[in-house]
């Protein structure tokens, strides 16, 4: 019984209107429902307050012929002076930054405040109203009724301090009255009583509604600011935040780090299991980022897989280190989606403030950059911002701008790798390689701009192009010969790639067996979902389908049963080793075996020596690839290369 009085009053004397039989609501929500009082009420103070200290010396001034005139000076001094400095107090504190929460205590002193400040003007009729004059009787109950109006207004949406207000001058009055004895007073008192019910009535209403309206704002102003999945901080709320360490940090120079994270699987989850399950995985990842940090700190979720914190008050950049790392052992255990364990991991970049930049965009701009780097290094890296970063950065950004206009410029061109079919001793085919020439930097490697071009979008206006140069180049070539055209794994998010394909066939006017796609391995299975029914597509056309670097991705023999695929290609790596390492040899013989099983055909890239060739003929390999066949070469090179009897050449080699 005890505590439930103890919070019963605790919550009487906040101000919670959960006292007097509203819902409750939790504390973060209470303390901002208080600082939307207190803004109020510190709005409407000063004039009160100056209203307050205005009829203290009007009441000293009907009192001057009061035998009571001494003590009424001395009243009227000391409420005028406790008002004037009140006021300007709370003038002052208007000119602050209106407060985000106030806490129990803070309103606990409002309420004892009121109660003071009301008991002052309730000592008024009951010390002095009996050896008034007429005139100061009228004066005294025109005051005391202007004094219930004004707490009534003043604390309209505090029922608690209205009533620790007007309470004593109530009591005063109904002394003054009842000690009088005459009827008319006992009518003036069933005035008051009257007035007081309907001031305090209008009070609770106004309370109730203020109440209301506020919860309503602040539920609407958190779906704006908050994830309607994880109900984590959205990027609204981040920005924000970052805005407010900024400016704590010009304010009083307090340090901060803002974190990003990436997480390194979740495309993988969405297209293995489902939007649903993809849902549930960013729910649980959430769950376990939150549980890392400082309670005063809040992970935020700011894109599809992108998550952020601002931590705030740093004092060694080892602090913001150690949360990164709980973030990234916080993947350690799998997590559980509909049934299934599912493995993920996070990459985390780490800029710290000011040393790494001093506005949001210097900030983002440079987390973004480290987080990059630590992206590129492998799941589960953690990387600071360095200033070579942002050297790489522009240098990225420069070569973006440059490819953009490398098509227009004439910049781009391809050359051609032959494929020899090892039974017939002639060339089969060719593919395809971009190459870009800068004019200033030079020959660019394609390990370089490919994955500019990815990160940009730019890959689908290269892959169009590099298909209609494809298909021009094989209208010029014998309809024995095909050319293979590699495509990035991005492509298949280009739903215009198959109309593209059509367009260039019918432009070139060649048959579609002639175009081979080359999708690499490792790139297609773990990003791309919706590869079979592309691929299907582009078998439907005609076209022939090559998975190149065979035997470096995950899952090929699962891939090679879903996938229709019509020729594998073994990566170089194994040939390499092949005539040195049983282990390799034994892998392309087992290959080259289940290629013809499944009646694929077979390639093996990275031939460089005659034993090599050999070996691969030996096994029944279908065509070999590789610098001892022919490097890749300019069109005008092909006519002569396609007149030459292949098989002595390479014995020539």
């Amino acid at each position: 019984m005890r505590t439930y009085l103890s919070s019963y009053f605790a919550k009487l004397f906040a101000g919670d209107l959960a006292a007097f039989g509203a819902p409750p609501t939790d504390e973060a929500l209470a303390g901002h429902i208080r600082a939307e009082q207190v803004s109020l009420v510190l709005g409407y103070s000063f004039g009160i307050m100056l209203a307050n200290a205005c009829n203290a010396l009007v009441l000293a001034v009907a009192l001057w012929q009061s035998p009571d005139w001494i003590f009424a000076l001395v009243w009227a001094t000391a409420v005028s002076c406790a008002a004037l400095f009140f006021g300007l107090q709370a003038r002052a504190a208007r000119r602050i930054a209106k407060p985000q929460f106030v806490s129990r205590r803070a309103m606990y002193r409002l309420v004892r405040n009121a109660l003071a400040l009301g008991t002052a003007w309730g000592i008024v009729p009951v010390a002095f109203f009996a050896d008034a004059s007429s005139g100061a009787q009228l004066v005294i109950t025109c005051l005391c009724a202007g004094m219930l109006a004004g707490g009534a207004l003043a604390f309209a949406t505090i029922p608690i301090a209205a009533i620790a207000f007007t309470a004593p001058i109530f009591v005063g009055t109904a002394i003054c009255l009842g000690r009088e004895g005459d009827y008319v007073y006992l009518l003036v008192a069933a005035l008051v009583v009257v007035y007081g019910t309907v001031l305090l009535r209008g009070v609770f209403v106004n309370a109730f509604e203020f109440r209301r309206r506020i919860i309503a704002q602040h539920e609407a102003e958190r779906t704006v600011r908050q994830d309607s999945l994880t109900h984590l901080p959205n990027r609204v709320a981040f920005n924000e935040a970052l805005d407010g360490a900024l400016k704590r940090l010009d304010r009083s120079g307090e340090e901060f780090a803002v974190l990003m994270l990436d997480l390194d699987r979740f495309k993988e989850v969405n297209e293995r299991f489902g939007r649903p399950a993809g849902d549930e995985f960013l729910v649980q990842v959430a769950a376990r980022l939150q549980r890392c940090t400082r309670a005063s700190e809040h992970v935020a979720r700011i894109g599809g897989d992108e998550f952020a914190l601002i931590m705030s008050n740093l004092a060694r950049p080892e602090d913001a280190l150690a949360i990164a790392e709980r973030f990234v052992a916080a993947f350690a255990d799998p997590f559980v989606v509909e049934g299934y364990e599912v493995t993920g991991a996070t990459s985390v970049g780490i800029v710290l403030a000011p040393r790494d930049g001093n506005t949001p965009h210097d900030l983002l701009k440079h987390v973004d950059t480290a987080l990059y780097r630590a992206k590129k290094s492998g799941p589960g890296t953690i990387c600071f911002f360095e200033a070579s970063d942002d050297t790489s950065a522009r240098e990225r950004r420069a070569l973006q701008h440059d490819l953009e206009h490398a098509i227009e410029a004439d910049e781009l061109f391809l050359v051609y790798q032959p494929f020899l079919d090892i039974r017939q001793g002639r060339i089969t085919g060719f593919e395809a390689l971009l190459r870009w020439q800068h004019p200033v930097r030079g020959l660019i490697p394609p390990s370089v701009f490919i994955p500019i071009a990815e990160e940009s979008g730019l890959i689908h206006q290269l892959g169009e192009w590099v298909v209609r140069r494809a298909c021009a180049m094989l209208a010029r070539w014998p309809d024995g010969i095909r050319i293979a055209v590699n495509f990035s794994a991005v492509q298949f998010q280009n739903v215009g790639i198959l109309q593209t394909i059509v367009e260039a066939l019918a432009e070139a006017k060649v048959a579609p067996d002639r175009l081979e796609i080359e999708i690499t391995e490792s790139m297609l299975i773990s990003k791309y979902g919706a590869a079979p029914a592309i691929l299907n597509s582009l078998l439907e056309l005609g076209l022939t389908v090559a998975l190149d670097d065979f035997g470096t991705g995950f899952s090929s023999l699962t891939y090679l049963r879903k996938l229709p695929f019509s020729r594998i290609k073994i990566d170089q790596s194994f040939i390499r080793d092949m005539l040195t390492q049983p282990d390799c040899a034994a892998i392309v013989k087992s290959v080259i075996g289940l290629a013809q099983e499944l009646k694929i055909g077979v390639v093996a890239e990275g031939v460089e020596t005659v034993d090599q060739l050999e070996y691969l003929r030996q096994t029944s390999c279908d065509e070999v690839q590789g610098y001892l066949i022919g490097r890749p070469m300019s069109a005008s090179e092909i006519a002569s290369m396609l007149d030459t009897k292949p098989r002595q050449s390479v014995h020539a080699a």
